[in-house]
């Protein structure tokens, strides 16, 4: 925990001039999520999601099974009406023309896989604020500053929680 929520406040510093929030994702030490996302968020930076059951977060295998993004969007409305839920949906998105696809379904977040800078900031222009934007995929200390000035409102690091290494904490008794 005490290298997670150091590593998380070295994230969030480096993009608290803008709007971005630092988000984890589930990739978690098995039995110690709870934990692992407290530890995220005492560094500074927010939880996602906790599971797979507090969100639909359709990606590409599932779009590909649906045959399309608004067919797995209307798949999503499909059982939120039948089970009387209202989860968020976020769609995953690979190219600027899925961008536009996501839009129309109306869902509530639209994630950028592994887009480049120059393809984020004309899908955040696109968008225009009808949904809320994720960057996901390629994000590191060295590139989550730039990402975070396209103007996405989260920015998703798996590294906060699967990569780092706890603090060396020691106690020394000197005479």
């Amino acid at each position: 925990m005490s290298g997670i929520a150091t590593s998380s406040n070295i994230y969030s510093e480096k993009v608290k001039h803008t709007k971005a929030k630092v988000i984890d994702t589930r990739k978690t030490v098995p039995g110690l999520r709870m934990l692992d996302k407290m530890a995220v968020k005492l560094g500074g930076c927010e939880n996602h999601r906790i599971g797979l059951y507090d969100m639909f977060l359709i990606k590409d295998n599932h779009i590909e099974v649906a045959g399309s993004i608004t067919k797995a969007v209307e798949a999503c409305i499909k059982y939120q009406k039948k089970h009387h839920t209202k989860f968020m949906i976020e769609v995953e998105t690979k190219n600027l023309n899925e961008v536009e696809e996501a839009i129309k379904t109306k869902a509530d977040i639209i994630m950028l896989d592994n887009f480049e800078l120059d393809q984020m900031k004309k899908a955040v222009h696109l968008i225009n604020g009808r949904c809320k934007v994720e960057a996901s995929g390629g994000v590191n200390l060295e590139t989550i500053k730039e990402i975070a000035e396209t103007g996405v409102d989260y920015i998703s690091v798996g590294a906060l929680t699967h990569s780092v290494k706890a603090l060396d904490i020691s106690l020394e008794i000197t005479i």
